[in-house]
Parts: C-alpha cells; sequence; structure tokens
C-alpha cells in the first residue's frame, strides 16, 4: 500500500516592484497590481506573470485610497471580490504558478502592512 503524501502549501512573500529580484528565494514573479509601476523598466521587473486580474476593482481601489484607516473594510470589500468566481479563478492561477514552492507577490504600493497584497497573500495560504 502507498503511503499517502499530504499537499504542502505555497510559500508566499510580497516584495515592492522596486527591490531587486531575489532569484535564490523568489519563486514565481507575479506583479498583482492593475497599473505598471512608474519608473520601471519591463526588462528590469524579471516577471514570471502580471496578473491584472487578481487585483482590486478600481472602484475598490479608488475608495480605500490607501488610508489604513479603511484598510479593514477595505479587506473584507476585496475579500469578497476575491470569492467571485473570476477571484477564485484569479487565486488558483496563481497557486498554479508556485506550483507548490514559492510566489512572490510584486507590487508598487508603499504600506505592504496596509496593501491588498497583504489580504491577498492570506487567502493564497488559507
Amino acid at each position: 500500500m502507498a503511503a499517502s503524501k499530504r499537499k504542502k502549501g505555497i510559500e508566499v512573500r510580497v516584495r515592492r516592484a522596486y527591490e531587486a529580484p531575489d532569484p535564490a528565494h523568489d519563486g514565481a514573479r507575479v506583479l498583482v497590481d492593475r497599473l505598471w509601476p512608474r519608473g520601471l523598466a519591463k526588462a528590469d521587473a524579471e516577471l514570471d506573470d502580471w496578473d491584472k486580474e487578481v487585483a482590486p476593482s478600481p472602484e475598490l481601489r479608488k475608495w480605500y485610497g490607501h488610508d489604513p484607516e479603511r484598510f479593514e473594510e477595505f479587506a473584507k470589500r476585496y475579500r469578497a471580490e476575491l470569492d467571485s468566481e473570476e477571484g477564485r479563478a484569479a487565486l488558483d492561477r496563481l497557486r498554479g504558478l508556485a506550483d507548490g514552492g514559492t510566489l512572490t507577490l510584486i507590487t508598487a504600493t508603499k504600506d505592504l502592512d496596509h496593501a491588498h497584497t497583504a489580504v491577498l497573500a492570506e487567502e493564497l495560504k488559507g
């Protein structure tokens, strides 16, 4: 009888687009912003993918305005977007890119503690 294998979860990292890539630790690098980061050359980004669809909707992003006082409500609304059919498909695509290893979410956002990537990383790990 074959021993059963427990599926290992992926490791999710979050890094700013302006940080130098770390090939030894980044795994699959995916930009998860709707807009391309200002001043960043595409060749310098060293991305495996750019998934605009997993980012918060333009309406939600504008409402939030990166105001830390709104983060809790933003996270709730963003999770609702990720719970849609399109959101679940985007999460599955990201998990597939990680291929059981490391996935690094790339964003231009300065405040990583109050960014959509914090919510996205939790959802991917869960």
